[in-house]
C-alpha cells in the first residue's frame, strides 16, 4: 500500500490504523509523520513500526538512515581550526566504520538549514555542528526542535544554550582568558587588551566573562576599565588587524586574541605602527591552529583541544545513534597556554605575582618541547 495523497475521510481512518497498531493516540502518529517535538525515541519507533506493518511507505524525512554517512557542519575553511575539526571528526568517524559527509558554509551559498534538509534527504545516521547557528544567540532554536522531531541524532561543538535539549561539547573560554591574563600579569603588563568577536556569540559571552573577571583577580581591574579594554570584530585577519589597531591606540601593551587569525592581524597592526612583536607589544592568540608554530614570531596561543573534543563529539553521536541519548550536558575541556615567541616583558620589566598555585588561575603550561608547569 503507498503512502500517497488521500482523501481526507481516509487519512483520518489511516491515523486510526497506525495509532490502533502502535497503542499510541492519533495526535502521536500526526506528530510523527510531521516531524514534531515531544515524542520519545520509543514511540517513534513504535508508529514507524506501524507503518511498515500496515504497509505504508514511510515519509522521506522518516525512512531508515544510512548507518554509513554522518554529516559534519562547518561555517567555513579559511580558518584552520575548522579543518582541523573536520580532520579529527572523520577519522574517529572512519574508524568506526562510518563515512562523514562535511557540509561547509559560504558567503553567498547554502546556509546551515538548507545543509541540514540536504544531509536529512540524503538519510544521514546523524549530524555533528561546529561553531554553527546554535553558538548565536539571536537565533532561533527550534531549527533544532525541527531535526529532533524528525528523528536526527546530533551533537554541537562551541556554543552551549539551554534552549537545545543535545549534548555539547566546549573548550572552557573563560578559562583561557584566566590562563593569558595570568601569563602576560606575569610578564609585567598592566594595558592587557581583548580582541573578540560579535558579542552575541556564546564563546565570544564566555571569553568576556573570564577576561573581566581575571582582570580583576590578577590585576586588580575595575569591571568597567577591563570593559574598556575589549573590541568587537570579525573572526579574521583583517577583523584581528582593525581591533588591535584600536587597542594599542588605548595603550595596551599586550593583546589577547579570540583566534589564531586574529592574532596574525594583531602583528601586522604593531607593525604597521612601527613597533615590534613582542618587544613593543606581546600578543596571544586562541586555537593553536596547524602550522600557527611557524610564523615570525612564533605565536604564544591558547591550544584549543581539538582532537579530544571531536573525540568526545563522536562518541556522544554514536551514542544517540545506538539509541541511548545524552542528556542534555555540556562536556567542558581545558584549554593549554602554549608559550612561543610572540610574549615578552612589559614596560615595567617587572613580573607581577602568580596566584597561589591551585588558585582560580591555575592550569596547564606547555612550552615548545613538552614541559609543563602549572600557572
Amino acid at each position: 500500500m503507498a503512502f500517497r495523497p488521500i482523501a481526507s475521510g481516509a487519512v483520518t481512518a489511516r491515523l486510526a490504523d497506525i495509532a490502533a497498531q502502535a497503542g499510541v493516540s492519533e495526535a502521536t502518529v500526526s506528530r510523527v509523520l510531521n516531524g514534531k517535538p515531544g515524542v520519545s525515541a520509543t514511540t517513534r519507533e513504535s508508529v514507524l513500526a506501524a507503518l511498515d506493518l500496515l504497509g505504508y511507505e514511510r515519509p522521506v524525512r522518516l525512512r531508515q538512515r544510512s548507518a554509513g554517512l554522518v554529516g559534519l557542519i562547518t561555517p567555513e575553511l579559511e580558518n584552520p581550526i575548522f579543518p582541523a575539526f573536520a580532520q579529527v571528526i572523520g577519522q574517529a568517524l572512519t574508524r568506526e566504520g562510518y563515512t562523514p559527509v562535511l557540509a561547509t558554509q559560504t558567503p553567498g551559498g547554502s546556509t546551515e538549514d538548507e545543509l541540514v534538509e540536504m544531509l536529512v534527504e540524503r538519510g544521514v545516521a546523524g549530524i555533528i555542528f561546529v561553531s554553527g547557528l546554535h553558538a548565536d544567540s539571536t537565533a532561533d532554536m527550534e531549527r533544532y526542535a525541527r531535526l529532533q522531531g524528525q528523528g536526527v541524532p546530533f551533537v554541537l561543538i562551541n556554543g552551549f544554550t539551554e534552549k537545545v535539549n543535545a549534548p555539547f561539547v566546549s573548550p572552557d573560554d573563560r578559562g583561557a582568558m584566566r590562563l593569558a591574563v595570568t601569563h602576560l600579569a606575569a610578564l609585567g603588563h598592566r594595558q592587557i587588551g581583548l580582541a573578540v568577536g560579535q558579542k552575541r556569540f556564546v564563546p565570544v559571552q564566555r571569553k568576556i566573562e573570564g577576561f573581566i573577571a581575571s582582570m580583576g583577580d590578577v590585576l586588580g581591574s575595575s569591571e568597567d576599565d577591563a570593559h574598556a579594554l575589549i573590541q568587537h570584530s570579525l573572526f579574521t585577519l583583517e577583523g584581528g588587524q582593525a581591533a588591535a589597531t584600536a587597542l594599542i591606540s588605548a595603550g595596551c601593551t599586550a593583546i589577547v586574541c579570540a583566534s589564531d587569525m586574529m592574532a596574525l592581524g594583531a602583528i601586522r597592526a604593531a607593525r604597521q605602527q612601527g613597533l615590534s612583536v613582542p618587544e613593543d607589544v606581546s600578543v596571544v592568540g586562541f586555537d593553536d591552529s596547524p602550522l600557527i608554530a611557524f610564523t615570525d614570531p612564533p605565536l604564544t596561543t591558547i591550544r584549543q583541544p581539538v582532537p579530544a573534543m571531536g573525540q568526545a563529539a563522536v562518541n556522544a553521536l554514536l551514542e544517540e545513534i545506538g539509541g541511548t541519548p545524552a542528556p542534555h550536558s555540556e562536556f567542558v575541556f581545558l584549554p593549554e597556554l602554549v608559550v612561543r615567541g610572540s610574549t615578552a616583558a612589559g614596560p615595567s620589566g617587572q613580573g607581577a605575582p602568580l596566584p597561589a598555585p591551585g588558585g582560580p588561575a591555575a592550569a596547564r603550561l606547555t612550552r615548545p618541547g613538552g614541559d609543563q608547569t602549572g600557572v
